[in-house]
């Protein structure tokens, strides 16, 4: 062999490696988004929970609140149908864009309910319903920082995706952006 062709050689081998290393490290930093969304998982089934014991412990007690607690309830479906999309591939966008619009109104119903609650100090004073409210608060601040660890997996992924050259390989191994939270 030529000097040339050695020279070629070594060249096609170094392409064929740094493809292989950009490839493992796409799909090290997708892995990472999907170990954040576990973890984010974990703790919207908490919400879901604590949601449904409050609405069970609150609703018989307000009945004029009844739309109240139907925004509530029609928000936690829409948010579980959503997390159970975006649990199958969590890098995806379409599913993420889907789950940060359900959280969203999720979020808003039960910022209503809380409030509802705080006006409502005869139920609050109750330790039961006290004690599912603060249990609920815990979650949300447990949920808003696995939410940011998310976010920060899907930053490190976009970043990783839109550097040059790995961005040449991301649409040849089919890569495509992730959307956060």
């Amino acid at each position: 062999m030529t000097a040339w062709q050695w020279a070629g050689v070594a060249a096609a081998a170094l392409l064929f490696f740094w493809g292989v290393g950009a490839y493992n490290r796409l799909m090290a930093l997708r892995n990472a988004i999907g170990d954040a969304f576990t973890q984010l998982d974990t703790h919207l089934k908490e919400r879901a929970e604590l949601c449904d014991r409050l609405l069970d412990a609150v609703a018989p007690r307000l009945p004029s609140e009844q739309a109240t607690f139907d925004a509530l309830t029609s928000a936690q479906t829409e948010a579980q149908a959503a997390t159970q999309a975006a649990r199958a591939k969590p890098w995806a966008p379409d599913p993420v864009g889907s789950l940060a619009v359900a959280s969203a109104l999720h979020a808003a119903a039960l910022t209503r309910l809380l409030s509802l609650l705080d006006h409502q100090a005869e139920l609050r004073s109750e330790t039961a319903i006290d004690a599912l409210v603060s249990e609920l608060k815990l979650v949300e601040r447990q949920r808003a920082f696995t939410r940011q660890v998310f976010n920060q997996a899907v930053g490190q992924y976009n970043e990783a995706l839109n550097q040059f050259p790995t961005r040449v390989l991301a649409n040849l191994y089919g890569f495509k952006e992730a959307r956060s939270l």
